[in-house]
């Protein structure tokens, strides 16, 4: 049992580092073709699945920041020079 503790662990630290790994590829300049959003996507939405098991707040903090890279980033909308939204 002691073992489960030390994969537990080691799995945490895999984790953390994978999320590192995604933040860097989820960068506009690499995902502004459909194909490589939907990728960006199917990624967080795995990393999620297995952060769910995880007790580290590291893992959890990070699939926040994670699952925020696929959110559309605002604009600010002109008409005639007038902001409209």
């Amino acid at each position: 049992m002691r073992n489960l503790g030390t994969i537990d662990v080691a799995l945490d630290e895999m984790l953390v580092n994978l999320a590192a790994i995604v933040l860097r590829l989820s960068e506009p300049d690499l995902t502004r073709t459909p194909e490589a959003r939907r990728a960006l996507a199917q990624s967080v939405h795995q990393y999620g699945v297995c952060a769910a098991h995880s007790t580290d707040p590291r893992v959890h903090e990070l699939k926040t920041r994670l699952e925020g890279t696929l959110k559309p980033s605002l604009r600010i909308v002109a008409i005639n020079g007038v902001k409209v939204s």
